[in-house]
Parts: C-alpha cells; sequence; structure tokens
C-alpha cells in the first residue's frame, strides 16, 4: 500500500509545496499541497515530474576513487581518510588559499552549506565559490549600499501594489515569486491594475502585458539613465520621500542632469513618448520591480541593478507598502563581506572580492591555471555541476584537470563528477531532512523543512554528514563528553543547559557549534540538519524573535523549542514570523537610518553610458553578428537537476530559437541541424524558427548537455561562454548578450 506525503519542490527557487504518494519507495504521483501557506497549491509542470529528479539510472550508490581512467569502489572509512589527508598535506604545503569549497547553492538543500562553510574557514580558507556569485551578487551589493547590509536586498510587495515593472524577468516561464503566472494574469486581467514589461523579446510575460517596451538588446543601463533623466527633468520624483528617507540624492543628481534621453532612447530602440509615458507611470502608481537575470547577465550588470535600485527611490517606492521591501528571514542568505574591508579576502589571480560571502565562479579557472604559488589546487564541490552550470565548459576542463584534488559530492555521476579524484554518494531532497532559506514573502516569514519520505539505498549519505566526516577525520572537531551525548536522548532543554556548559568549558565548541550538534543531538535525531535547525532556532537574533512572536509564538526560554516543534509538527510548512508591514524603514541598518543611494564607485560607470558610446560599443562584428541570449527559463529545463531527458520525452526541448527574417538570411528552415559559434566554442543544434524571439537575437536555454546512460542530450550553451566576459566588479557572466554566428550543417 502506497502513502501521500508533504514535502516540496526542490527544483526552482519558489520550493513549491507538493504531496507525493509513494509505493514501493517510489515516487509515482505528484499534486500541489494546498495547504502550503505560500504556493496554496499551485504546481508548475517540474514540479509535477520531480519523480524523474528521484529516480534515474544515474544514481550514486556508494563512495567512488578514480584509478586510471575508470572509478572504482571504496568504503567511506577509506574515501574519507584518503581525502583528509590529501587535504591537509596540500593545506599544509601551501597554505589555506589553495582550497576552495563550491557549494551551498542548490535549489533545495541549503543546510550542507552551514558544514561546508565551516570546514573551509576551520582549514583556514575563505574561498566560497556559489552559484550567487553567478547571477546576483552585483545586486545584492547594490543592495548592501542602500540598506546597510548586501543580505537585506529589496522583494517586490505585489499584494499591495497596482502596479509591476518587469525588467528582464519572464515570470510566467522563470517564476522568481509565488504563484508568479497567476499573480501576472491578475494584474494582466485586472483594470485597475498595471503589467509592464521592459524585454528585447516578446516573452510569454510580455504578451500578456498592458505596456511592453522591447529595448534594444544590451541598452538596459543606458535605457534607466535615460528614464531617471527624465524623471528629474519633468519633476516627477517624489521630493518629500527623498527629504524624510534618502541620503545622497544632491551628490548623484548631477550624474542625470542635462543627459540626452531622447538620444538614448533611440539608442534603444524604443519610442520616446512611449518611454516617457512609462516614467509619468512611475511618479503616480503604487509600483513595485522585478529584475532578474535579463539585467544580472547582462551587459553593465552591476551598474543596471544600481540604476534601477536608484529609480525606485527617487519614486518612493523603497521600503512602502507596494513598493520594493526588505523581507524578514529565518536566517540570510549569504554573509555581508564589504570589498572595502582589508579583512575581505580577494582572489589571488583575479582580484575580485567576496560579495555575499561568496566569489564568482567565473574566476576559479583563472584561479586554478594561475602559476602564483597560492594558487587553488583542492576543490570540495557539493550540489554543483560546473561542467554545465557555469560559463566557459573548456575552461573548466582544463582547470580541473590540474587539481591536485577535485572531490564532489553528489546524488548522480555529473560531468563535474566524471573529472573528480573521488566521488561521494548524497541523498536526494527526499532521503533526508532539508530546507531552503529564500525569502520571498512579505510580511510573513514562511519555512517548510523537508522531511524524509524515501528509503536510500546503497551507502548515500546527507551532505551534511560528509562534512562532518571530514571534519572529523582533519581533527576539528573537538572531544565532546559522554554526559553531552546522553543528554542529546534526553529533554532537549535539559541538553541546551548541557550544551552551554560544555561551550563554556571547550574554547573550540563554539566555532565548530555546528559539528558538535551533528554528533550529540543529531546522532538521536538521525539528521545533522535538523539538528543545526534546532540550534540555530536557540540562538535566533532579536530580529527574528519579535517577527517570530508577531506570528503567534510566545517570547521567552522556550521560544526556539516550540518554534522547532511547530516546524516538525508541519511538513506543509508554516509560517514562523511576520514583519513590521508598516515599518520597513527599521529594517536599514545604514549609519544615518536612510537609503543611501549615492554610491562613488558607480559614478564614472554611469557617466560612461551615454548614447554616442553605447552605439559604437553596439556596432555589429562582422564575424559574430548576432546575439546569444545565453540560457532561457521555460518549463522544460531545471538547471542541471533533473538529468534523465525522459521526462521532457516528444518535446523540442533544446533548440536554438531564430526569427524568421534571420532564418531566411542564413537560409536556414525549421527542425534543420545548425552550428552556432562564438569567442569561446562552437556547439551543433536544431534551429526552431519562431517570432518569439527578436530579429538579431537567437536563444539557446541552459541546462543541456547532460550525459545520461552514456549518451548526451541537447547542446551544452556553455561551451558558447567565455568566463573571461564578466561584469567587471562582480564577475557574474554576460550570458544575456554573446555574440554569435550561425551556419547550416
Amino acid at each position: 500500500m502506497g502513502q501521500w506525503h508533504k514535502t516540496g519542490c526542490v527544483l526552482c527557487a519558489q520550493n513549491c509545496g507538493l504531496e507525493v504518494f509513494v509505493e514501493n519507495n517510489r515516487i509515482s504521483k505528484v499534486k500541489g499541497d494546498k495547504d502550503n501557506p505560500r504556493s496554496k497549491g499551485y504546481v508548475c509542470r517540474k514540479g509535477a515530474n520531480i519523480a524523474f529528479y528521484q529516480h534515474h539510472s544515474g544514481r550514486l550508490s556508494h563512495p567512488l576513487k578514480k584509478v586510471g581512467s575508470s572509478f572504482e569502489r571504496i568504503s567511506w572509512d577509506e574515501a574519507v581518510g584518503e581525502i583528509s589527508e590529501k587535504l591537509r598535506s596540500i593545506v599544509g604545503t601551501y597554505g589555506p588559499k589553495s582550497f576552495a569549497y563550491m557549494g551551498g547553492g542548490g535549489q533545495g538543500c541549503h543546510f550542507e552549506a552551514a558544514f561546508g562553510v565551516r570546514l573551509l574557514r576551520a582549514l583556514g580558507s575563505r574561498y566560497h565559490y556559489s552559484a550567487l556569485g553567478q547571477e546576483l551578487t552585483g545586486i545584492f551589493w547594490a543592495s548592501g549600499r542602500f540598506t546597510g547590509k548586501q543580505y537585506l536586498y529589496a522583494i517586490p510587495d505585489e499584494h499591495r501594489s497596482d502596479m509591476i515593472l518587469a525588467i528582464g524577468w519572464n515570470g510566467m516561464q522563470s517564476h522568481q515569486m509565488p504563484r508568479a503566472p497567476l499573480v501576472l494574469r491578475e494584474f494582466s486581467k485586472n483594470p485597475d491594475k498595471l503589467l509592464v514589461v521592459i524585454d528585447p523579446r516578446k516573452s510569454e510575460t510580455a504578451e500578456i502585458a498592458d505596456i511592453h517596451l522591447p529595448v534594444r538588446p544590451g541598452t538596459d543601463a543606458l535605457l534607466t539613465r535615460a528614464m531617471i533623466a527624465i524623471l528629474l527633468k519633468e519633476d516627477w520624483h517624489d521630493k518629500e520621500y527623498i527629504d524624510r528617507h534618502v541620503s545622497g540624492f544632491a551628490e548623484i543628481e548631477p550624474w542625470f542632469k542635462d543627459f540626452d534621453a531622447e538620444a538614448a532612447v533611440k539608442v534603444c530602440g524604443l519610442d520616446f513618448d512611449q518611454v516617457r509615458e512609462v516614467c509619468r507611470l512611475l511618479s503616480t502608481r503604487k509600483w513595485c520591480m522585478h529584475t532578474d537575470l535579463g539585467i544580472y547577465m547582462n551587459r553593465h550588470s552591476t551598474v543596471a541593478s544600481y540604476l534601477h535600485l536608484a529609480m525606485a527611490a527617487l519614486c518612493g517606492r523603497f521600503c512602502v507598502a507596494g513598493g520594493n521591501v526588505i523581507p524578514g528571514s529565518i536566517m540570510p542568505l549569504g554573509a555581508h563581506t564589504d570589498e572595502r574591508d582589508p579583512k575581505t579576502w580577494r582572489t589571488v589571480a583575479t582580484g575580485f572580492p567576496a560579495l555575499m560571502g561568496v566569489f564568482p565562479p567565473n574566476v576559479m579557472p583563472e584561479e586554478i591555471l594561475s602559476d602564483n604559488p597560492e594558487r587553488l589546487r583542492a576543490v570540495l564541490c557539493c550540489q554543483s555541476n560546473p561542467l554545465r552550470s557555469f560559463a566557459d565548459t573548456t575552461a573548466y576542463e582544463q582547470a580541473f584537470q590540474k587539481l591536485d584534488l577535485l572531490v564532489t559530492c553528489e546524488l548522480a555521476m555529473t560531468e563535474t563528477a566524471a573529472l573528480s579524484h573521488y566521488v561521494l554518494p548524497a541523498l536526494s531532497a527526499y532521503e533526508s531532512w532539508d530546507a531552503t532559506f529564500f525569502a520571498w514573502t512579505f510580511p510573513e516569514i514562511y519555512f517548510q523543512m523537508r522531511r524524509p519520505i524515501l528509503e536510500p539505498e546503497g551507502e548515500r549519505c546527507e551532505l551534511s554528514r560528509i562534512h562532518v566526516k571530514l571534519a572529523d577525520a582533519l581533527g576539528l572537531i573537538p572531544a565532546i563528553p559522554d554526559s553531552l551525548k546522553n543528554a542529546a536522548r534526553g529533554d532537549r532543554l535539559a541538553f541546551g543547559m548541557e550544551l552551554m556548559k560544555y561551550a563554556g568549558e571547550e574554547p573550540r565548541a563554539l566555532p565548530n557549534m555546528q559539528y558538535v550538534l551533528a554528533k550529540t543531538l543529531g546522532e538521536h535525531l538521525g539528521s545533522a540538519n535538523l539538528a543545526a535547525l534546532w540550534g540555530m532556532l536557540q540562538v535566533a537574533p532579536k530580529d527574528f524573535r519579535r517577527c517570530a512572536a508577531r506570528a503567534g509564538f510566545t517570547p521567552g526560554p522556550t521560544m526556539g523549542e516550540d518554534i522547532f516543534r511547530a516546524v516538525i509538527d508541519h511538513p506543509e510548512g508554516l509560517i514562523i514570523g511576520k514583519a513590521d508591514p508598516e515599518n520597513n524603514f527599521s529594517s536599514l541598518q545604514t549609519e544615518d537610518g536612510r537609503v543611501n543611494i549615492h554610491i562613488p564607485e558607480m559614478a564614472d560607470w554611469v557617466k560612461s553610458i551615454a548614447p554616442e558610446s553605447e552605439e559604437k560599443a553596439l556596432m555589429p562584428d562582422p564575424n559574430y553578428p548576432l546575439i546569444l541570449q545565453a540560457g532561457r527559463h521555460m518549463s522544460m529545463n531545471a538547471n542541471t537537476i533533473m538529468r534523465d531527458p525522459a521526462w521532457n520525452e516528444g518535446k523540442r526541448d533544446c533548440t536554438v530559437l531564430v526569427h524568421p527574417a534571420d532564418a531566411a538570411g542564413l537560409g536556414i528552415i525549421d527542425g534543420q541541424m545548425v552550428r552556432v559559434s562564438t569567442e569561446a566554442g562552437r556547439v551543433e543544434i536544431e534551429a526552431e524558427i519562431t517570432e518569439a524571439t527578436r530579429q538579431g537575437q537567437v536563444i539557446i536555454p541552459h541546462g543541456f548537455g547532460m550525459i545520461h546512460d552514456g549518451r548526451e542530450h541537447g547542446a551544452n550553451v556553455n561551451r558558447l561562454t567565455k568566463n573571461t566576459y564578466r561584469d567587471r566588479f562582480a564577475g557574474t557572466p554576460l550570458h544575456r548578450y554573446v555574440r554569435c554566428r550561425i551556419e547550416a550543417v
């Protein structure tokens, strides 16, 4: 007999609630969970196909060691012993900067990051590479200057707004907010609301928009500078809001004064009167803004994010109802790392700083291939497949072959695992306790701790426990008395008292607390992650405790335990806190308590973005006359998590979209195999002739080119992206503007 279980999706950052039917230890049916307080029964095609993530022939079951050109099965003791010895030798010989951890950026299992980062720090390194550094660090950095901390980034408060400004965001496909397609359709159909989209092509979101500005690819920063200039020239900025809540306006106002907005809009390929009308709406409507990879992975990425935040602040839409607001959270998604602080590490060869606590994956190949004596020599890769996920597959292949040690902890034999010296099998999101810390609700703070609903096969191990094993073998965990281990089996409040006593006597306990909890309470609960959650709730900051009290939890010494029990008792997820919806400004951590819009480092960059210079920079390259959008959100891809192509059987899931006019000029017909070439490399792929793209622009989805059952399915778009083609400040790749050419095969 089978049984229904409540859980959550792990294929995108929305983690919608699911109900899955498990029979004979396999997921056989999936539906949206109507009891989930965030997704409320909504589920997309990806979530409905979660069984393909869990059950496929590529799953790993045992630790593997590369011997020659093939892998041999070894025991956990052998694997941990050999890895720890090699890691100790590398760090001891070349110093802590020779070791990097890549992980913690998965879509569904974040607890592992706490253990991985601690292992990194215990060995003296700070080189944490993450998918956040592939996409979001530019917006996090700009937000940090506005709000005081990089993890205090603002999200759209769409429930209290009457207009959404979507910039480079195709929410109908990529989601990026709870129940996004339903929300967008409601805005589109409601006569009292507006949906405005700025996107080069007529995306699925642009198709239902009230206003679509089909901006020329790569000109978003120029357009936004022009829009701010229009707002100031027409006196449409919110002067009362600026006087009360903004610092730095006088310093940045000259950046936009006397700027030729009409010429700029012309370069952007838009109608000036329509752009001016959108600016007027920004001064009169209760609007919020949603930006996405169309900005974060495009020309002038960081400065474009800065300009968008500045525009929202000048219109009085920051930290206000229906605008962009700072959400509460149980745990920040990352750490504040100010690049101006000399203690903030930078990469050895390329000089990029940590932003939001992580480094950009784009620079890792150079850090490995460098001849610097402190170059990277050892990488621990968890929940990450840089050989398909990150820019420049060729550069990564060359770099990883030069490593002294590459260890991959994964569910499957990924392309990265295949190059590794050791491969360690991890439990899946449905075989372990785990959760995410994506904060995308306001004012409620939502949390779901998924429980194991399937029995693991073979010798798979919880990801966090893999880190504990390595830390133990490296001698990083202090001795734990039997009294503390015994206390973990009893009342948790009593255990907490015993833990405090131990921490007071053992100086190594506090910095390694997650390991201590894993080896005590984690052994009793059967999960290092569950023990880490309990510990996190006991020391939750005052701000979160105030939010928890608003959600109905009683303040006092037992609040952490009460929330922990509630989380365990609600597998569908629950609201564990509520931010103050009427005083979002209290979340700011700037020195003056105001929104700081003057970032001196942006001055020259902003001023350099002018009609003449941009027109020159955008001149076509005769060798690569088309613009490739490398990556496309759609219902048929899920990064590299869905490895079995059977979930898309019968669908055209990996094609290059070509506009009919371009196809006619190239002599290409629908369904024909073509060769797409860039500076980085080339791929062969099926052409799909469609007006879903823009003339002069072609699109290839990400998340393909994976090898399953010995066969490669689809084209790996990162063969076409150069890791050195990146944002000058954050290092994020410029995937949305890659020059290319197409030829018939």
